[in-house]
């Protein structure tokens, strides 16, 4: 199953890797509309938009057959976890779109509506490049979670004009990959992005930003956690026929956490590190209850 994780990682390092390699000056926002930076954001972003369309047409797509343009209904299935896949990267792409806009100078509620809007934008028309393969069709579920992950991010700008409530993530690895490689990965790699049992997907919320007025450190956070485990297959009858004895049940944690970007620093080229990272939950104690019923202490969690 595909990943838009992919996506969210080579956005990243193109946003990183491109500041670092220009003066220092280039990274201070502008206070006004800078028109070649605004444009130079926008041709960016058609390019590597268009680019990774026509790539996934070619190498992903090709491999499967064509049919006429359909919907599927595959909100059963990995207990969610794809879905909370979908929240966390049209949250974060949107993030991304509507920074480098404030970079541009671009007014507020332009970056809202140009910037925010990226990460469901495109999403959304891979999902209508999976509605024409037999493979798989388009999800009505995965544009509801690509619209919920945009609409986290531009509720709290309007709500706050800041993000207080962060989406982060976080991987360790598990035995089930090896049963099922080629559909939960084939090394760490493809683990990391295929193996719903080892991801952790965390609504991290600074406590400072609520409490402006405490001695709170205003780096602290406290994180509220979902995962899952026993997931072999997408349902549960599919499992059933590979590994009949093996649970699926959902995962809550209760757990801190660390906003990056909060910590001051001189250090652009650093400040900039914290900023492309933050999006990693920090692993830390964490307190498990889950769907069987049992509570769990994990003295740390990743």
């Amino acid at each position: 199953m595909k990943s838009f994780l992919k996506l969210l990682f080579i956005l990243c390092f193109v946003n990183v890797a491109t500041a670092q390699l220009t003066p220092p000056d280039f990274l201070k926002a502008s206070d006004t509309l800078h028109k070649p930076r605004r444009n130079f954001v926008a041709i960016t972003e058609a390019s590597l938009a268009t680019a990774t369309l026509i790539g996934l047409d070619r190498i992903w797509y090709a491999d499967f057959d064509r049919s006429s343009f359909r919907f599927i209904n595959d909100n059963n299935e990995w207990l969610q976890m794809d879905k909370a896949g979908h929240v966390f990267t049209s949250y974060y792409v949107g993030s991304i779109g509507a920074e480098v806009l404030r970079w541009s100078g671009v007014s507020k509620d332009d970056q809202l509506i140009y910037g925010a809007t990226l990460g469901f934008g495109f999403l959304t028309a891979v999902e209508v490049m999976d509605g024409f393969s037999a493979e798989w069709g388009a999800s009505w579920g995965d544009v509801l979670a690509n619209g919920l992950g945009t609409g986290l991010y531009v509720g709290q700008e309007l709500l706050w004009e800041e993000q207080r409530i962060k989406l982060k993530y976080s991987f360790h690895r598990t035995r089930f990959a090896e049963l099922r490689p080629n559909k939960l990965g084939d090394g760490l790699l493809e683990e990391v992005l295929k193996d719903y049992n080892g991801q952790t997907y965390w609504l991290s919320a600074n406590v400072h930003s609520f409490f402006k007025q405490s001695k709170i450190p205003k780096w602290f956070n406290v994180a509220f956690g979902y995962g899952a485990e026993g997931l072999i297959a997408g349902t549960q009858e599919t499992q059933l026929q590979i590994l009949p004895n093996q649970q699926r049940y959902r995962q809550f944690y209760l757990s801190i956490d660390i906003d990056l970007t909060k910590i001051k620093t001189k250090s652009k080229f650093l400040s900039s590190v914290f900023s492309v990272i933050n999006f990693i939950k920090i692993p830390a104690p964490a307190l498990e209850i889950n769907s069987l019923g049992k509570i769990r202490f994990h003295s740390i969690y990743f």
